[in-house]
């Protein structure tokens, strides 16, 4: 009998399915959470008979059971743990560890793609045109690639598996990739999860609203709590914000902390990783532990949530030639304006900021990410600019950047400025 462990999300029951196609009614599946694995292993390797076969998948087990899982494997030789995150590469030391990061070609794997491929190299399973279809929309879904080759088909697919139970799920998927040629969704599918969409873009304006901004161990972080559509709301929010390192999403009561981000630079794994957690690069979660708890709730919940910029305007436009006007929640006015060819300059409350930027967006990537400002109404701005002569201003502070002095005064240092009032109750970066 072969005995599945994998994890409950899409990746997870992917090797299920593949499991149940590949051995029918030999195989029994199990699917954990992080924290739930362990118990399982251990309680199985108790009671296993001699020709039990344990196999993980997208899971990692603890130091015991490794070494349990290892004993096992010298008596028996049935034992196999295969998985794709960075933080399990240390399995691949023992004979029946199998961990892959990265293909040869630059793509990134899934626990479902190498589970496939080890079922087919070893005569357990039938490659079908169907079945790899399937297979390699789970690994666009779970490595994020599938909105960089525009495959909204694998989101749809994790949309699905939210939608219904594991069990219709299993016996939808299933059914479908032993009686089909390709895979598709069928129209009472396709009805709810257009359904689902709209629900989805419900949820992420809500929430957009509710996001706060910090810095936390020196990268600037959205933290917006949310128990639904992680995936999408930390995609969202991430592409909205820029300026943002990286999207928390926080599930208090169930105690744990999504991590989202749109950047390459950005490891989220490490993260995670210090936080008792781990996973992807640009998708990671770990556990609300007390620490986290400290930090991305209990100083967070002193902040103001941000504004999103006005999406209406016909005036204070991004990028305007004559300059668009920011805000914030301590009332500072941001004026940005290009004064020559890659050079962009910001007034704050009326004086120059000691700062040029050569394009217009990363002048906002600096307002963003050091005073959570955002773009005004049309009526800030008209209100605005019939309170400055917006003309003479430019002319003459266009002159005074070659006339200034590093003794000169009336430049507003480069570092974010904490107004006096806000000195003891706002957070301090970690």
């Amino acid at each position: 009998m072969f005995h599945l462990f994998t994890h409950n999300d899409l990746d997870g029951i992917g090797c299920g399915i593949l499991a149940k196609l590949a051995f029918k009614d030999q195989v029994r599946v199990r699917y954990n959470s992080v924290s739930g694995l362990d118990f399982q292993v251990e309680r199985f390797l108790e009671r296993a008979k001699k020709d039990d076969f344990i196999i993980v998948t997208d899971l990692s087990v603890n130091e015991k059971n490794t070494e349990r899982i290892n004993e096992y494997y010298k008596k028996t030789g049935k034992a196999k743990l295969i998985d794709h995150h960075k933080t399990a590469l240390h399995f691949n030391e023992y004979e029946w560890g199998s961990v892959k990061v990265e293909y040869e070609d630059g793509r990134l794997t899934a626990a479902t793609s190498l589970f496939y491929e080890y079922l087919v190299a070893n005569g357990q399973l039938e490659s079908s045109p169907a079945v790899e279809e399937f297979v390699e929309l789970v690994r666009l879904y779970d490595t994020w690639e599938w909105e960089k080759n525009n495959k909204e088909t694998a989101k749809r697919l994790n949309d699905l598996f939210f939608m219904i139970s594991i069990e219709d799920f299993e016996e939808r998927m299933a059914g479908r990739l032993q009686q089909s040629d390709s895979f598709s969704f069928d129209e009472f599918e396709t009805k709810i999860l257009d359904m689902e969409e709209n629900k989805i873009e419900r949820y992420v304006r809500r929430k957009r609203r509710e996001m706060v901004q910090t810095f936390i161990d020196s990268k600037c972080v959205g933290i917006v709590h949310a128990e639904n559509y992680h995936s999408e709301l930390g995609n969202e929010l991430g592409k909205e914000n820029p300026h943002l390192d990286y999207i928390a999403i926080m599930n208090v009561g169930g105690k744990k902390i999504s991590l989202r981000t749109i950047h390459d630079h950005i490891d989220l794994s490490e993260v995670a990783g210090q936080f008792g957690g781990g996973g992807h690069a640009k998708a990671s979660g770990c556990p609300l532990t007390d620490h986290a708890y400290q930090l991305f709730v209990a100083e967070a919940f002193r902040i103001e949530p941000m504004k999103p910029d006005a999406f209406r305007n016909q005036y204070n436009l991004k990028g305007a030639e004559k300059g668009c006007y920011y805000e914030n929640h301590f009332e500072d006015q941001f004026f940005v304006y290009q004064v020559g060819e890659n050079k962009w300059c910001m007034d704050r409350n009326g004086k120059m900021v000691g700062q040029t930027f050569t394009t217009f967006d990363e002048a906002v990537y600096y307002l963003k990410r050091n005073h959570s400002a955002w773009l005004a109404r049309d009526e800030q701005y008209v209100d605005y600019l019939s309170q400055t002569l917006i003309q003479s201003i430019k002319k003459e502070q266009t002159n005074e950047y070659g006339k200034l002095t590093e003794k000169d005064t009336s430049f507003v240092p480069y570092e974010p400025i904490v107004h006096a009032s806000e000195q003891e109750d706002r957070p301090l970066s970690h």
